[in-house]
């Protein structure tokens, strides 16, 4: 189908363990970790929690979106080396922005048509410790010249192609599905909502793992290890859900001129970091976490970036042979607030089966991590309520939507 997108569909591939540490607000206490320490917590905490050997592994793929420390490229090596991994098993970096998470499971699953049996795929991300960069000094300050140094986090937002920042092109969707401020306040309040009763209901625990000071040694090499900042000694859950309301949610300012984007609804900015592993189905040792179906990844107008998902999902369920009606929930990011309505108005989704435990505008957007939490997030209310297929699925920055289609294992019909 030459020019709709890139389908895949997977047979006998299955998520057999994941999880993450919590979700942790910018400038907090995984402030100061490295997105590579971040990866090998993970990375050996899934392992250990599917009670599979790391010389086992065949494959590490990794992703993580901003160079965060001085050895980031070395991040996918020794996220597998420090985890256990075998030294003869390689590790490849990937990378598609927000859809990260998915797309390192969807390359996971194309490799176990090869010889890979067991991939072990983590995703990081350290938005806190995003550098205050320049890229013309090579060669030194001219006397009287221009000493430009920005901030990444922020400077990364914007795409030159149309000339917009991701938050002008969820705007740009307002205005064209007629999306009132008024009404991504609602879904924003909404989306904490379900978020801190999820927290409360230990939703989110399950796939969640503590976070603490500890080293991490591999013999016949330096160790490496995770400091948290704020004297912290342990980091048990996602730090942003907050009560909120929507007299408050009105009073923010919005970033543009007659925009309705603001800080509050948009995604929150945090650090975390999530792991899957990722099998033959035939092969595991126990039900799986979930079974990998299908991938779907468009392009879409790079203005209009934040529509992707629709597309995305539209393409996943023509080429799967199935229909909206079949999927017992969906978990789109929640990138901002006008973006996922704007989806969900195009497909025409129902609120109960969207984004039940709230989203990115409440537990926050780790770009490279998300994904795979969409998915872990995804398979427990599979399990929880019986329900047979979800889709799991994300704008991209540039102009891209990607979706997965998941299984539950354990599905009583």
């Amino acid at each position: 189908m030459s020019g709709v997108g890139q389908y895949s569909a997977f047979a006998d591939v299955a998520i057999y363990e994941a999880l993450r540490t919590p979700w942790v607000d910018l400038g907090g206490a995984l402030s100061l970790v490295s997105p590579i320490d971040l990866g090998i917590k993970v990375g050996r905490e899934v392992l250990a929690r599917a009670g599979i050997d790391p010389l086992a592994v065949d494959s590490v793929l990794a992703g993580s979106m901003a160079q965060a420390s001085f050895d980031a490229y070395l991040l996918p090596r020794h996220v597998g080396l420090y985890s256990g991994v075998a030294q003869s098993v390689p590790a490849l970096g990937v990378q598609r922005i927000c859809a990260t998470g998915f797309e390192l499971l969807r390359q996971a699953a194309e490799q176990l048509r090869d010889e890979v049996q067991l991939a072990l795929c983590v995703a990081s991300e350290s938005m806190s410790r995003n550098p205050i960069a320049a890229y013309t000094h090579r060669d030194g300050f001219r006397l009287g010249g221009e000493v430009q140094f920005k901030d990444f986090l922020w400077e990364a937002l914007y795409d030159p192609a149309p000339g917009l920042d991701m938050i002008a092109t969820a705007d740009h969707l307002a205005r064209r599905h007629g999306l009132s401020r008024e009404a991504v306040d609602r879904y924003a309040c909404a989306s904490h909502q379900r978020a801190l009763q999820a927290q409360r209901d230990g939703a989110w625990a399950e796939e969640i793992v503590t976070v603490d000071n500890q080293v991490f040694e591999l013999e016949g090499y330096q160790p490496r290890g995770i400091s948290l900042a704020r004297r912290a000694a342990a980091v048990t859950q996602d730090s942003h859900p907050r009560p909120t309301d929507l007299a408050a949610l009105a009073r923010l300012r919005a970033v543009h001129a007659n925009g309705v984007q603001t800080a509050g609804n948009s995604c929150a900015v945090v650090d975390g970091a999530a792991a899957a592993l990722v099998g033959r189905a035939s092969a595991c040792p126990r039900v799986p976490l979930a079974r990998l179906l299908a991938s779907a990844v468009v392009g879409v107008a790079p203005e209009f970036m934040g529509i992707g998902p629709a597309p995305a999902i539209r393409l996943l369920l023509h080429r799967s042979g199935l229909s909206l009606d079949h999927i017992g929930r969906f978990e789109i990011n929640e990138a901002q607030a006008a973006q996922v309505l704007a989806v969900a108005q195009e497909l025409e989704l129902d609120s109960t089966r969207l984004n039940v435990q709230g989203g990115s505008l409440a537990v926050g957007h780790p770009l490279a991590a998300t994904g795979l939490r969409l998915v872990m997030t995804l398979a427990g209310q599979l399990r929880r309520h019986n329900l047979r297929y979800g889709i799991a699925a994300a704008c991209v920055g540039g102009g891209q939507g990607m979706a997965l289609l998941i299984e539950n294992p354990a599905y009583r019909g």
